[in-house]
């Protein structure tokens, strides 16, 4: 069953994507880049109600309140393709970086240019990548999220955190708040696989922080708070959903997060 709900769920998902961006097309290319905006947040609304209604899964957001105004940097974990779209509907004018490569596929990135999504070329260095500092700093300045994993790509539930520093150094130049966010999708939508599972999660998002902070200490802070979150939240979803397989990972650290948990109440 669970086999026949993922294949629906994935044709309906890609469906959904390649219709609403031919048939919405034409509004969406005349009308204001931030009004236009509401195309992507109600697509990203409708794949929520599809995975509810195909599959079973659903999840709720915590601490909305700690979100900011104007500019900052959310951070999130990434675990699966799920987290690139899911928020899109709570944040209120988000810019990504992505490979200028997507840029290049039809529809897509014709949407993404008219949101100015920044293009990095990845082997860049020197004059390109400052002008893509420069670019993000301007989106930032004029009050839109900028989103970055810190972790630059995804990684499976459990595994062991592997923080890139760029984001160390967006911290230090934009001078903006930065914004943890806790999350499994990756046990309910797992990356690399079509399959997908019912059950429930939690979106944890932590109180922001404040730009001041030396980048090394920002850093440590961040995988601090973001990592003891996620053991958390790990530990408590894998607990409310026993049917959902789990990774080695998640496995792997559930079983050290037991032994730590025992070993701290025998002290």
């Amino acid at each position: 069953m669970i086999a026949l709900r993922s294949i629906l769920f994935n044709t309906a998902f890609y469906l959904n994507l390649i219709l609403r961006m031919i048939v919405l097309s034409p509004i969406y290319f005349v009308i204001p880049r931030k009004k236009a905006f509401s195309i992507p947040k109600n697509w990203a609304l409708s794949c929520h109600w599809l995975m509810k209604t195909i599959v079973g899964t659903t999840f709720t957001i915590e601490g909305l309140e700690n979100i900011p105004k104007g500019g900052y940097i959310l951070a999130p974990k990434h675990q699966s393709f799920w987290d690139t779209f899911a928020l899109l509907p709570w944040l209120d004018d988000p810019v990504y970086i992505l490979k200028r490569e997507l840029l290049w596929i039809p529809l897509f990135g014709w949407y993404a240019k008219k949101q100015r999504m920044i293009p990095v070329n990845r082997g860049a260095r020197g004059k390109a990548m400052a002008a893509v500092m420069a670019q993000t700093a301007d989106e930032v300045r004029n009050g839109r999220q900028l989103i970055i994993y810190p972790e630059g790509t995804r990684r499976p539930p459990g595994a062991h955190p592997e923080y890139k520093y760029g984001i160390a150094r967006l911290y230090r130049d934009l001078q903006v708040p930065v914004v943890p966010v806790a999350m499994h999708p990756g046990l309910f939508w797992p990356r690399r696989k079509f399959l997908r599972f019912p059950g429930h999660f939690k979106v944890r998002i932590l109180p922001p922080i404040e730009p001041g902070l030396d980048p090394d200490a920002f850093f440590e802070k961040l995988m601090s708070v973001l990592e003891a979150a996620s053991d958390e939240l790990l530990v408590e979803t894998a607990r409310e959903n026993p049917h959902v397989p789990l990774p080695p990972t998640a496995k792997l650290r559930l079983n050290e997060l037991a032994r730590e948990a025992s070993a701290n109440e025998d002290r």
